[in-house]
């Protein structure tokens, strides 16, 4: 079970639009999700029209009249994805622990003693914008963290704060953290846009996403209707968007996941060696000369993008070789986070985005 928190010191970020959203893609990938609403501004509860009684308040709370468990209070948004909703009562729980031994990590006992760890995928806790104790529970309680930053000065000044809570939670309660930040509401018609995400890439290098969270008014509609984007309009550029991002962060944790060579035995050494010999080298390549990054993605690689699906520029053509078996394969390109089809290949076929697939076929 993966436990993600999604902080943020500035309001308007996208952090409660990357929280639902994330929840709803990773769900949609067929991952099982829990998304805890730590707001007291209820944001994400009321974004999906959740309505109850019950809050994740009467679940920290020893003063609640009506005390419940982590499990008692979950609310089915979507299929694979439940919600833990919050209220605005949640406010006065800073003051409430603020005598308490362990009042830090109050949260992280909830989810492990209440919460079976065999139910969930992942767990998404929507952070207050604030970076007072019930950010700190939830970091406390994750294991990374994802910052979303607009293409904006203000945002991404506000970022160093952020990070150094983290640090802060690292050093003062022992707990590692890793962090990454997401460009969210990226406007790729002003050239500004393209400069602050420079800086974004120079000040964080590897600590930021490949997907770029572009401005798309379907995902202001979605939340103003109580749906996810997905059950909005699947077909938008902030479904496509977040559906990117799902990929990512589960390409991500299958990669943490993965053995060591060190780990392996000879006899599946001598196995991947006969395996290579019915694999075929083929080149993709993409002409982009601005572009700055481009993948291959495809059901060879489950969709996945990361390093290994990731081209190299030279003379303003992007390229890669990957092995491949003898067989029909469908993928596409993501360049600067968006998904295109191969211009260069003429064979095609209609994906679930009502967009297409380039096929590649390999024979004998």
């Amino acid at each position: 079970m993966e436990i993600i928190a999604v902080c943020s010191q500035k309001g308007g970020s996208g952090k409660t639009t990357t929280a639902i959203s994330l929840s709803a893609a990773l769900a949609t990938n067929g991952k099982k999700v829990l998304l805890i609403d730590l707001d007291p501004q209820a944001h994400a509860t009321m974004g999906l029209n959740i309505e109850s009684k019950a809050s994740i308040y009467d679940v920290l709370s020893n003063m609640s009249k009506n005390k419940k468990k982590l499990t008692e209070i979950c609310i089915q948004a979507e299929k694979n994805f439940n919600i833990a909703p919050s209220s605005l009562i949640l406010s006065t729980i800073e003051q409430e622990l603020s005598d308490e031994i362990g009042r830090e990590s109050r949260l992280r006992d909830v989810i492990l003693n209440e919460l079976d760890a065999s139910v969930y995928d992942y767990v998404i806790i929507d952070c207050p914008p604030n970076l007072g104790l019930l950010t700190i529970n939830a970091l406390r309680a994750a294991s990374s963290a994802i910052i979303p930053v607009e293409a904006s000065r203000f945002s991404f000044e506000g970022v160093t704060l952020v990070v150094n809570i983290i640090n802060l939670v690292n050093e003062r309660l022992n707990h590692k953290i890793a962090y990454k930040v997401l460009v969210s509401n990226f406007d790729s018609r002003l050239q500004h846009s393209f400069k602050i995400l420079d800086q974004i890439k120079q000040s964080f290098q590897d600590k930021v996403y490949s997907t770029i969270i572009h401005i798309n008014v379907k995902l202001k509609e979605s939340q103003a209707e109580g749906k996810t984007i997905f059950s909005y309009d699947k077909y938008s550029r902030g479904a496509k968007d977040f559906f990117s991002f799902a990929r990512e962060i589960i390409s991500e944790k299958q990669q943490a996941e993965e053995p060591t060579m060190e780990k392996i035995s000879e006899k599946f050494k001598n196995t991947t060696l006969r395996k290579i010999k019915e694999l075929h080298q083929v080149t993709f390549s993409f002409n982009a000369p601005t572009a700055r990054s481009v993948f291959v993605v495809g059901d060879f690689n489950e969709w996945n993008i990361d390093k290994d699906s990731q081209l190299e520029k030279r003379n303003g053509v992007w390229s890669k070789e990957l092995p491949l078996k003898r067989g029909t394969y469908q993928y596409r390109f993501v360049v600067d986070g968006q998904w295109i089809e191969d211009p260069t290949n003429p064979l095609t076929a209609v994906n679930p985005f009502g967009e297409h697939n380039s096929i590649l076929e390999i024979a004998e």
